[in-house]
């Protein structure tokens, strides 16, 4: 009688075990409505954000922030940890709107920043920047225009992924990693006019172990700009254009200053960009340096300058006109690029006459102009050809 009753017992305790243990592995989930957030594109919901994270970032479990769909006006924002887990998600199915007035955040450096967070996703959703005002007034010459925010930054954070993240119209920076580890970016478009000044797609520095994948960015500045400090950066299946390529650099901006190394660009696409793949630095000392690049399977269309390297960058001629650049340039490799340049120029090396790039690799290289063979045009590179090169190469062997 005693093994019979047992067995029930024994049963209905294992089904509470099993009850309890599923509901703890739900993540908490945080609707911003509940917290005041309006969906009407006119009320301010910085707040009503900020209280969501916050719960959201106490909470010792997984947790969840959700935005559902509509237009939420947001003033600055910043997300800031540390928090209690690793493990907060940000699914979005609305659409996060920046002032109109540029005013309003154009004297901040971000509109929405993540800092010091380990372990946070975005998922979806819509970041519009409104920043065709504050376009208008640079192109101006108005000395009073504000600088511009940066849409989302990242600062200081590991472990982050943003998926299917749309960003329009940034005043500035769409999308910053800085100081980060181990963040993936995959699925995102970029979008703002070709003529947009300073609206990078995708800027990466000072970080380590970050790929950027199956993205597409029309802008009106690099599609991907890669900055002093970074390292093990991996870029494949993005479409670049309008915009000005994919840049590493601008370098040797500083006299000591990180350098750039182990980084991949692999099957992308540049459609009537001004450059395609480049390395550019100031023309002034520095103790910088570039290694370990690798361009591959890129595909040019009607492109400025397909391949470039610009070591006499100098804007403005402002402190640096008539200085050899110090950044240092090595063991670079251009494999399968392809497709047509817009001017004759398709390959132009102009490296330091200080210190010359060194290890330069073209391998099966074959870019035309006006369905002729483009030009190369080279000036202190060393290094080697090997297989179909069109336009002759021009390095030192």
């Amino acid at each position: 009688m005693s093994t019979s009753m047992s067995l029930p017992i024994s049963f209905l305790t294992f089904l509470l075990i099993l009850f309890f243990s599923s509901s703890l592995a739900i993540p908490l989930s945080y609707n911003v409505l509940s917290f005041g957030a309006r969906p009407d594109g006119r009320t301010d919901s910085a707040k009503s954000f900020l209280a969501a994270w916050a719960k959201a970032c106490a909470s010792a479990e997984a947790a969840t922030i959700y935005v559902p769909r509509g237009r939420y006006l947001l003033h600055n924002a910043v997300f800031q940890g540390q928090c209690k887990n690793n493990d907060i998600t940000i699914r979005i199915d609305g659409t996060l709107v920046a002032p109109a007035d540029y005013h309003v955040i154009g004297n901040a450096e971000n509109w929405i920043l993540f800092e010091h967070v380990n372990g946070v996703s975005i998922n979806g959703g819509v970041l519009d920047g409104q920043g065709a005002g504050l376009w208008a007034c640079k192109k101006s010459d108005n000395s009073n225009c504000p600088s511009g925010a940066t849409t989302l930054r990242f600062s200081n954070s590991n472990n982050v992924v943003i998926n299917g993240l749309a960003s329009v119209d940034s005043q500035k920076f769409h999308i910053v990693i800085n100081g980060c580890n181990h963040v993936k970016v995959q699925g995102v478009k970029v979008s703002a006019s070709g003529d947009s000044p300073n609206t990078d797609g995708i800027h990466v520095q000072s970080s380590s172990g970050v790929t950027i994948l199956d993205s597409k960015i029309a802008t009106g500045d690099d599609c991907v700009s890669v900055g002093p400090g970074a390292t093990n950066l991996w870029i494949e299946n993005v479409a670049c254009g309008p915009g000005h390529g994919i840049s590493i650099g601008s370098l040797g901006k500083e006299h000591q200053e990180a350098g750039v190394q182990n980084v991949t660009v692999t099957a992308v696409t540049f459609t009537g960009t001004k450059n395609g793949v480049r390395i550019k630095s100031w023309g002034r000392p520095s103790n910088g340096f570039a290694r370990n690049i690798l361009f591959q399977h890129a595909l040019m269309n009607n492109v400025d300058n397909p391949i470039i390297i610009d070591q006499n960058y100098c804007p403005d001629n402002n402190n640096c006109p008539g200085q050899a650049s110090g950044v240092k340039i090595s063991d670079v490799i251009y494999q399968d690029i392809h497709g047509t340049s817009a001017t004759e120029v398709g390959v132009k090396l102009d490296c330091s006459s200080k210190n010359p790039c060194t290890g330069i690799s073209l391998e099966d290289v074959k870019l035309i102009y006006k369905n002729q063979p483009a030009e190369a045009s080279c000036a202190n590179a060393d290094g080697s050809a090997s297989g179909f090169i069109l336009p002759n190469s021009c390095l030192k062997t």
